[in-house]
């Protein structure tokens, strides 16, 4: 089959790999419909996190299964389905109190060994409690695959993040970074019941999306100029909930700064640069909360999946490029030029 593989910085490739098979009775193959980009993927993309050459990549996808191992009971061949970026087993502690990405036996698609979701198939690991059946009409609908596709990933990570950061009603979120991921935080903040949701970010495409999923305020100003301007917005007081959807030393500072006292943030942006921008001292005087991290999101699915199918939320416009298979590298440049905000890999 073809599938993504990247051998250095900037150099992605499509190439011949072999075929899935099931290996354990607990595998499923599946064929994969759509996959996508993620922002993270960036990182590796520019050298910033280490692959080995010719390791694939990828790790939102949903698609058909094709295959099963003879334990397999919850999925069947011709089943769509989505899968979480991380496989889990379900039945560790860690599963069983909904923390699935710490999984005893779990692992991140694209890891050395494992299949990556850029690709035309994927094995599946404990595919009853990894995979998620959705409704075979969706297939024929790519509006809705868009939507769908998202759950695999960074809808999931927006809610986690919007949790985190306690959003609900009555109170105001801000939200810090206007890729996929912020904006899904958006969606999210605005599905949990939040009164004001303050969106930063610079782009206009992008904030257009933010104004689209619920936010009321857009904040163009970086650094201390947007301390500034969110602080103006707020009677001086900053948001109760922030979500940290990028994860530079920069972006968590203005995250610390912009929140209330006795707020919180929720954290997923993929840490990376020279520090965190924690000052726990700050945080100890102005009783500022932390929570987030890898977001769960295979035990996010089934609440967000019956929303997503009659449309009270629909983050498919996070996708603005769609390319097919052996598109991919090219996708990969229009993601770090930022001239695509999240790309899609129709298959």
């Amino acid at each position: 089959m073809r599938a993504t593989t990247i051998h250095a910085p900037f150099d992605m490739r499509v190439a011949d790999v072999p075929d899935p098979v099931v290996r354990n009775p607990g595998d499923a193959v599946v064929r994969v419909l759509r996959s996508c980009i993620c922002g993270s993927d960036l990182w590796a993309y520019r050298g910033e996190s280490a692959r080995q050459p010719g390791q694939r990549i990828g790790h939102e996808f949903l698609g058909i299964v094709e295959e099963t191992g003879a334990e397999v009971t919850g999925v069947g061949r011709g089943d769509l389905v989505v899968a979480p970026f991380m496989w889990s087993d379900g039945v560790c502690d860690y599963c069983r109190e909904g923390l699935t990405t710490s999984c005893e036996h779990g692992g991140f698609w694209g890891s050395v060994g494992s299949d990556g979701g850029q690709g035309e198939a994927v094995r599946v690991p404990f595919a009853d409690a990894t995979l998620v059946a959705l409704p075979a009409e969706a297939a024929s609908d790519d509006r809705l695959l868009a939507a769908l596709l998202t759950l695999s990933d960074v809808m999931g990570t927006g809610h986690h993040a919007a949790l985190g950061a306690g959003a609900r009603a009555g109170v105001t979120v801000a939200v810090v970074g206007d890729g996929a991921v912020g904006l899904c935080g958006v969606l999210a903040a605005k599905r949990l019941g939040a009164d004001r949701i303050i969106a930063l970010g610079r782009h206009e495409a992008r904030t257009d999306i933010a104004r689209r999923f619920g936010a009321t305020d857009v904040v163009a100003e970086r650094g201390d100029a947007a301390v500034e301007a969110v602080r103006e917005l707020t009677r001086g007081q900053g948001a109760h909930a922030v979500v940290e959807a990028v994860g530079t030393e920069q972006s968590m500072r203005t995250a610390v700064r912009i929140t209330r006292d006795g707020g919180a943030i929720g954290f997923v942006g993929v840490p990376h640069g020279s520090g965190t921008g924690l000052d726990l001292s700050v945080m100890f005087d102005r009783n500022i909360a932390l929570r987030g991290g890898v977001a769960p999101v295979r035990t996010y699915i089934p609440e967000l999946l019956p929303d997503v199918l009659d449309g009270t939320i629909d983050p498919s416009p996070v996708f603005d490029l769609t390319v097919g298979l052996e598109g991919v590298p090219d996708g990969y440049k229009a993601m770090d030029e930022r001239t695509a905000l999240k790309v899609m890999v129709a298959n």
